[in-house]
């Protein structure tokens, strides 16, 4: 059987099937132009152990993402990027640049805030939104620095948010927004952008097995995002750590069932003010690479690590200590003082500092 569809009906079919995609397209278009300059690209620097044996120190290099949010010159990103960073320095599209400093860092819900030294001139800052409207297969789009390439725009769909930690009415949960977009090294601390151009994520993580994009990345929701950096008395620990317990706390001659082996630390963290060590020796233990030779913290103002006893594999594994401790931190007035107490080659030590403006 033979059909016959006219000409001018075929061409309306067509008109109709490209107009949505016209429309879309022209739309992420202008939300793209809209809030571009506000990205920016996050340089650091820190020094580490070498690699190789034979040589003590080295100077790493790190590069990712993120976006202006306030015009007085803070910027988010992610925890990761710039947690132990010794120096920072942020890059805008126009050429523009400053040197930067951490003011506020959660390691668990991997954000942090950043103040540039000289807040850039002629570009607006970005508008936070909120990261409740935003369902389920809505449009966004994620602008960033993949591989140091900056103002790179990938786009996809919200797949799924994941919470984390909701217990109960006062525990602060994260909450992770997953995406399809395209995400790849050098995208941490980008922002994820609504169409209207408000920025309801941070990049934090792809689940990939060749370490490149496989449609699988999650972003902190900017409502988790406010919580924990803008809501509440801005703090950096500035601590890279591992959470001992079992076998290998006890290897370490702990006093107790678990503790925070330290690995590295930001120079002007609070960790650097109370003068906590760093790893010095590398060693890979099951297939882990660990810095051995650096304190263990066992207490921060009298709360004792402890094991988690949760099993969401986004969670820090810092204990269910974790919130306690950064709560409290959180509640400390200026003047006040913070104590940790650490195992420091076999003996316990007791480190003070006292909370600054």
């Amino acid at each position: 059987m033979e059909i016959k569809i006219r000409s001018g009906f075929l061409i309306t079919l067509l008109a109709l099937a490209v107009i949505p995609m016209t429309a879309s397209g022209q739309q992420l278009r202008d939300a793209f132009r809209k809030v571009n300059q506000s990205v920016v690209t996050v340089r650091t620097k820190r020094v580490d152990l070498a690699p190789v044996r034979g040589q003590v120190m080295s100077i790493i290099d790190g590069v990712g993402s993120g976006v202006l949010i306030s015009n007085d010159g803070k910027v988010l990103t992610a925890a990761h990027v710039v947690q132990t960073a010794d120096a920072a320095l942020v890059e805008f599209s126009d050429g523009q640049d400053s040197i930067a400093r951490v003011i506020a860092s959660d390691v668990r819900s991997d954000v942090a805030l950043l103040q540039l030294q000289q807040p850039p001139k002629g570009i607006t800052p970005a508008t936070l939104g909120d990261s409740d409207k935003v369902d389920v297969g809505d449009q966004i789009f994620v602008i960033g620095a993949p591989y140091g390439i900056s103002q790179t725009l990938t786009a996809g769909h919200l797949s799924g948010r994941r919470q984390i930690n909701k217990e109960g009415e006062t525990q602060k949960y994260i909450e992770l927004l997953q995406t399809d977009a395209a995400v790849n090294g050098g995208n941490s601390g980008s922002p994820m952008f609504d169409m209207n151009g408000q920025v309801v994520g941070i990049v934090s993580t792809i689940m990939s097995q060749s370490g490149g994009s496989e449609g699988l990345a999650f972003a902190t929701a900017s409502n988790t995002a406010r919580r924990f950096l803008l809501d509440r008395k801005p703090f950096w620990s500035g601590i890279d750590g591992v959470l001992v317990t079992g076998d290998l706390a006890k290897a370490l001659n702990l006093p107790q069932p678990a503790g925070f082996l330290v690995q590295r630390i930001g120079e002007g963290s609070v960790g650097s003010r109370l003068h906590i060590n760093g790893g010095t020796m590398r060693v890979t233990i099951q297939g882990t690479d660990l810095l051995l030779g650096g304190d263990i913290i066992l207490s921060v103002n009298d709360i004792d690590v402890t094991a988690p006893t949760m099993t969401d594999s986004f969670a820090l594994a810092a204990g269910d200590s974790y919130d306690h401790t950064v709560n409290t931190i959180a509640s400390l007035k200026n003047g006040d003082q913070l104590v940790l107490k650490v195992l420091r080659e076999g003996k316990i030590v007791k480190l003070t500092t006292t909370i600054e403006p």
